[in-house]
């Protein structure tokens, strides 16, 4: 059996400030003689928000996809996640929705639900806008379609405007960026099912309709209801644009299914029911089969 994930205790007098953006309770903190700043996340009560996010760094790792490192973490008897910041040497993280306000017009910035303008199609234009050398642009979005394709494996439904964006640094000619690392993986792998419910879809064989019928934090057009699944997603903008999501899938080919199982059995056993395991494994397996599928 493999060596379970190692566990991060932060003490209170590590911590510096609270965090505002987004729903969820966190705060910032420095650990003496550890270089750079961290954020505890709690997770919410009866959720298995943790291990979603541990799972999902570790598969992020697997695949080579550029990510923000997590650990699992302990905060005065509260469980969560701790991650490293990357928005270090000077640079700050403007979210997606900042980027979109200034490139689409009419884009409430501050409609973080149901906001049908967020469609990959507008995020295109936008990095087109920021990076205005083609290479520059293309190289951003083969790394989006990059995070969308971990999005579709894990099943992460929460990828919406405040959950991607660009590390910019001021310079003698204006501002320089790069799209940051893919992070907040919180809401995948099933995370806020109870094991009933888990175990109801497992024993009906109807994981993949779990899959299918996730809403996504991207629209596809702006007159939808809803986004489509991670893994429809994909499927619509690798036939539309091969060129960028292509490269993403093939490492899909090279990902072995006993590695996903490896990653889920290392989360400590008091952490993650053995229902969300089986769970978590097995709609991985299934959107895995979905994306090489694409390529053949």
């Amino acid at each position: 059996m493999s060596e379970s994930f190692h566990i991060v205790t932060v003490q209170p007098q590590w911590i510096l400030h609270d965090e505002a953006m987004g729903t969820k309770s966190k705060f910032w903190y420095r650990e003496p003689n550890v270089e750079g700043e961290r954020l505890f996340k709690y997770a919410q009560e009866n959720t298995g928000q943790h291990w979603a996010e541990k799972i999902a760094a570790e598969v992020a790792g697997k695949l080579r996809t550029y990510h923000a490192r997590v650990e699992l973490a302990e905060f005065e008897g509260k469980r969560g996640t701790v991650t490293e910041s990357f928005a270090r040497e000077g640079r700050e993280l403007r979210h997606g929705n900042e980027i979109l306000a200034i490139t689409v017009s009419d884009y409430d910035s501050r409609k973080r639900f149901h906001q049908s303008k967020h469609t990959l199609d507008n995020i295109w234009s936008a990095l087109d806008r920021v990076f205005p050398r083609r290479e520059s642009a293309n190289r951003a979005k083969l790394l989006f379609a990059d995070y969308l394709s971990l999005d579709a494996l894990i099943g992460n439904t929460d990828r919406h405007h405040e959950n991607w964006g660009l590390l910019v640094r001021r310079g003698t000619n204006g501002f320089r960026g790069f799209l940051a690392p893919s992070f907040d993986h919180a809401s995948s792998l099933g995370r806020e099912l109870v094991d009933e419910r888990r175990n109801r879809f497992l024993a009906e064989g109807r994981v993949e309709n779990y899959s299918e019928r996730g809403r996504g934090g991207i629209y596809w057009t702006v007159d939808e209801t809803h986004g489509p699944s991670p893994v429809e997603l994909v499927r619509r903008a690798a036939s539309r644009c091969p060129e960028l999501f292509h490269p993403a899938l093939a490492k899909m080919r090279a990902l072995r299914e006993d590695d996903l199982d490896m990653i889920v059995e290392r989360v400590p056993v008091a952490w993650m029911s053995s229902s969300a395991r089986e769970f978590a494994v097995g709609l991985m397996k299934y959107n895995l089969d979905q994306l090489r599928s694409i390529l053949q």
